[in-house]
């Protein structure tokens, strides 16, 4: 018998025969080719970069490489509150070849915010993975008299009081909406545009309070410039380990923060979906890369399924939808 492996003509023949069976659908490798394994990752950040959402994307599609052999590369694509971004990925095919590093904007509130939006945030996406959150921090100039939540919330009762916004429907807006609603106060709101001059503002006592994340405050906490009375999040941050959260001081159920996820287009197979999560969850194990998060002031998820964030993104949308009515805010 003459093996075709040393025929003269072994090169054709064992061609044609690996041509069949590709074609047939015998071969695992040509099973395993998804788009998504043929060419890198797209992470779309639907903000400018620079900003932490880019830095914290930027982190993970660097370290992904080890699990995920064809790379991943981050597109900025920033506009409308992330919007564009987040309607780019819902528009790309569901190949898992593009996905979003979405946030509490695009994922939750813009569709209660925005008039005009061409994507839904639980049907024009299949969720992937919560990635974790920011905490925000109430904070107050030092010259008001209260140390904790129920002390303010007295004092506001019988005192005008304003808290400092970065805009109008920007979280630390929809915080101070939400805080009135569930304490029974009527605190002022005072947008500004950024939270620069927002915070400049707090600190030289033009305004009382405000609402914002951790890493923005913690320098002025320490050097005693503001004070501190709660964290807005549903748990404790780990850069102020000792601050209760406004739920532990009787806000029930009070969580404002802005939260990171992954999600790709609606339609995405289960098993793309699931390699994409196992790739990320291994990401996240890694000491380097939550050291680099946490010095970024994210707090790392816990649940980290597609089931857990797509049950997470169906309890904020309602949510903020209530606190966006209640706000009256609106953008074009």
């Amino acid at each position: 018998m003459i093996s075709i492996f040393t025929h003269p003509r072994s090169h054709t023949l064992l061609a044609m025969l690996l041509l069949l069976t590709n074609g047939l659908g015998f071969s695992h490798h040509a099973q395993a080719q998804t788009p998504a394994a043929v060419k890198p990752v797209t992470l779309v950040v639907p903000f400018a970069p620079g900003g932490p959402t880019d830095a914290m994307a930027r982190n993970l599609a660097t370290a992904i490489k080890a699990y995920l052999p064809q790379g991943m590369i981050v597109e900025n694509k920033a506009g409308a509150g992330g919007n564009i971004g987040a309607e780019q990925v819902a528009r790309a095919a569901a190949d898992g070849n593009t996905i979003l590093f979405g946030t509490s904007g695009p994922l939750a509130i813009n569709v209660s915010l925005y008039n005009k939006i061409s994507y839904d945030p639980i049907k024009s996406f299949e969720p992937v993975i919560r990635i974790g959150h920011l905490p925000n921090v109430l904070v107050v100039h030092p010259n008001v008299p209260a140390n904790n939540v129920r002390e303010l919330i007295a004092y506001a009762k019988t005192n005008k009081l304003t808290y400092a916004s970065s805009g109008n429907g920007a979280s630390s807006h929809l915080a101070g909406v939400l805080f009135n609603m569930v304490s029974g106060t009527d605190i002022q709101h005072i947008p500004y545009k950024g939270t620069g001059p927002a915070l400049n503002d707090l600190l030289g006592g033009q305004v009382t309070m405000s609402f914002t994340d951790v890493l923005t405050a913690l320098p002025h906490i320490k050097a005693g410039k503001l004070r501190v009375l709660g964290v807005t999040s549903a748990t404790r941050s780990r850069s102020l380990p000792d601050v209760p959260t406004l739920a532990e001081q009787g806000l029930k159920d009070f969580d404002v923060s802005v939260f990171f996820g992954i999600v790709a287009p609606a339609g995405t197979s289960k098993d793309t979906v699931q390699k994409l999560n196992a790739a990320f969850v291994n990401v996240l194990k890694q000491a380097d890369v939550r050291q680099r998060l946490q010095e970024q002031g994210l707090e790392i998820a816990t649940e980290q399924t597609p089931a857990q964030l797509a049950a997470f993104i169906q309890t904020e949308v309602p949510k903020w939808r209530e606190v966006v009515k209640a706000s009256g805010a609106t953008v074009d």
